[in-house]
């Protein structure tokens, strides 16, 4: 499985660069870069899904130049260990990054980085070959994961502890009907990986997820957004250099992505061309249409996925990707929390020493979206309640 190894050889690169040793001539780097060039300009690093969206709206509406800073052409990268590894040498200086991962690298190797906002909610689903009709089904068989210190690795874990089965990794031999190997995997590989039967099913953003449903090899059994409410996916990660030394450029940066997040909810379809392969700035390899199913669903979408099951709890009403930015602290408490006790491949012992409300505090730097938000309307823009607070709602 050419996938796999690929994937593997990504991820032993990533753990290298998450220690305090791997990171270090890779941060030297980043320092050098910042004497150098002390004014750089706003250079984001992204993959091609939808994660993305509010960091290629900004670039693309002209949201950082309009305040007066240069933005150069978004960086395309292939895999999480090329977009840690051009943030970190000082490459690009703004992207999005898993929520868990954010962590990893505070901490797991005293990345001087923050969490500016929240990049988007939802959009991510666990995707399974047709005859999967149950989270049961899945007992001894193989589920694809984009990365451990992902939240669809801690939302899947979940899922598969309450019905009975135990996730294992790499696990040599054969496995026992109540267990359930997990594997990483790039995105990119994980339909074609599911086509060919090579795995049982995978939990990922979109729009993965929505190419399985569409060529008819794969399904949803559930949204992830059904499990954890409204939970962060990908948050917006900066540099905290740039945060202390530049807090004027910052708050210019932030403000362009909170606008770019609200134009995106009352624009979906215009986002979904302005993303695509046919759009002018070619962001992603993917079709428009593929992309409006995830942006813009059809009407009838939601009492499908209700009939389905993908959808169990109607009464939140959780889009399948919305966009909104404040990064509540309850959430990166609960992460923590879940992340303690969900199972990783390599050495995770920064973890135990974590107290998730310190976490929050020292690991996010709100000041500037508080700002945007006020600017944009308020919490009302995006749908929410005033107030910087909420309870964390978990329900597999």
């Amino acid at each position: 499985m050419s996938q796999l190894r690929m994937s593997r050889r990504e991820c032993l690169k990533l753990a290298s660069m998450f220690t305090v040793a791997g990171a270090a001539p890779l941060l030297g780097a980043l320092t050098a870069k910042a004497a150098a060039e002390p004014n750089a300009p706003v250079r984001i690093g992204y993959l091609p899904i939808t994660d993305a969206t509010p960091l290629l709206v900004a670039h693309s509406n002209g949201y950082f130049e309009a305040p007066g800073i240069t933005a150069e052409k978004p960086v395309l990268l292939r895999s999480w260990a090329q977009l840690v590894e051009a943030f970190l040498s000082g490459q690009v200086n703004v992207i999005h990054l898993l929520s868990p991962m954010t962590i990893w690298a505070r901490y797991g190797s005293q990345v001087p980085a923050k969490v500016v906002a929240w990049n988007h909610v939802n959009g991510s689903a666990l995707t399974v070959a047709p005859e999967v009709q149950t989270i049961a089904d899945l007992g001894g068989k193989s589920v694809a994961v984009p990365f451990w210190y992902s939240i669809h690795n801690v939302v899947l874990q979940d899922m598969l502890r309450a019905r009975g089965l135990q996730p294992v990794l790499k696990k040599a031999g054969p496995l026992t009907a109540k267990e359930v190997n997990l594997i990483v995997m790039a995105p990119s590989d994980m339909p074609p990986a599911l086509a060919s039967r090579q795995i049982a099913g995978y939990i990922v953003a979109e729009p993965f997820n929505a190419a399985a449903e569409q060529l008819n090899f794969g399904k949803i059994l559930r949204f992830t957004g059904d499990v954890w409410r409204n939970h962060a996916c990908c948050v917006v990660f900066m540099h905290e250099q740039d945060l202390t030394q530049r807090p004027e450029w910052s708050q210019k940066v932030v403000d362009a992505i909170v606008e770019a997040q609200l134009w995106t909810r009352t624009h979906p379809q215009d986002a979904a061309k302005l993303l695509s392969r046919e759009g002018p700035n070619h962001y992603t390899p993917h079709a428009s249409q593929l992309l409006a199913r995830v942006l813009a669903p059809a009407t009838g979408d939601e009492s499908r996925y209700l009939g389905d099951r993908a959808i169990m709890h109607a009464d939140w009403h959780a889009k399948r990707i919305d966009f909104q930015p404040y990064p509540y602290p309850g959430y990166t408490e609960e992460l923590v929390r879940h992340l303690k006790t969900a199972q990783v491949d390599g050495s995770n012992q920064f973890l135990g020493k974590l107290d998730p409300a310190f976490v929050a505090r020292d690991l996010v730097d709100d000041r500037f979206v508080k700002k945007s938000i006020e600017r944009a309307g308020g919490m009302a823009a995006f749908g929410l309640p005033d107030g910087f607070a909420r309870k964390e709602t978990i329900v597999v």
